[in-house]
């Protein structure tokens, strides 16, 4: 496995053997230990796509970016054959997620998988914006990288992306607490990946951003990191204009769609 090496910071790369472009056939026969299937959350052919990959991969645990832990807790097998009854018991309008409709297909592929929850309550995401990482995350901060600064040069790309991600908005003194922030949830997303798949013996799946799906910096780096022996598959789901070329991306596979329609979220700005 390629290592690539910031100071005293380790993080895994995708294997060589596995960095490529793919159609939705392809994940028919997908597997490994943690899948983490990334999405743009408004786009319900990205969430077809998750759907299709867990009803092949049949996991044994299915970890949230879109759910906390108490969220979870209260899906029963029967609330999963009710779309309408589910979507209200876990608030999900209310939370500012995508209509559920387009998210259902997954729970409807879930069958007998135990549900995580990953998301992290409001309150310490705005701490881990300003306080050090490893009190927020806990004793095992330095599994996940935690206890260690990014280098500086990554830092301020990350910051650059971070504006670029907020339409050019934000003061640039909030930049380093939204890159903190992001890292806090890619770790706590991994660790949550890692509980399920010893608690479960896996495979797990993962239902997260396409952003946390990176094989560079964020959860399957981290998972890679926190425990080399696990085999980790990162597929990321990102869109294109028809005939458009994307080049290599930092996911084992990865999915290109047309966009979905969509209102500029940017407008506000202009």
């Amino acid at each position: 496995m390629k290592r690539l090496f910031f100071g005293l910071i380790t993080f895994a790369l995708a294997s060589p053997v596995l960095a490529e472009e793919v159609t939705p056939e392809a994940l028919d026969a997908i597997s490994g230990d943690v899948v983490v299937l990334g999405e743009i959350h408004d786009n319900p052919q990205h969430h077809l796509n998750q759907a299709r990959a867990i009803r092949a991969l049949k996991p044994r645990a299915v970890v949230f970016e879109q759910l906390t832990p108490g969220q979870a807790a209260k899906i029963t097998p029967a609330l999963l054959k009710d779309e309408k009854a589910l979507g209200m018991t876990l608030g999900w309008e209310q939370a500012g997620w995508p209509d559920f409709a387009i998210y259902y297909p997954i729970f409807e592929a879930l069958g007998d998988a135990k549900i995580y929850g990953a998301a992290q309550p409001r309150d310490v995401v705005r701490a881990a914006m300003t306080e050090p990482l490893p009190e927020i995350f806990g004793a095992d901060a330095a599994a996940y990288g935690l206890d260690q600064p990014y280098p500086e040069d990554l830092q301020k790309t990350l910051e650059d992306e971070a504006q670029v991600d907020h339409c050019n908005a934000l003061p640039p003194a909030m930049l380093p607490g939204m890159v903190a922030a992001q890292r806090f949830r890619d770790a706590a997303f991994a660790r949550t990946a890692l509980q399920a798949l010893k608690e479960t013996g896996g495979p797990v799946a993962v239902i997260t951003g396409s952003g946390h799906a990176k094989t560079d910096l964020a959860v399957p780096a981290l998972i890679r990191e926190a425990d080399p022996a696990a085999k980790v598959l990162a597929l990321g789901q990102v869109e294109a204009e028809p005939g458009k070329e994307t080049g290599a991306l930092p996911y084992d596979l990865w999915i290109v769609t047309p966009p979905t329609p969509r209102e500029d979220p940017c407008a506000a700005f202009k």
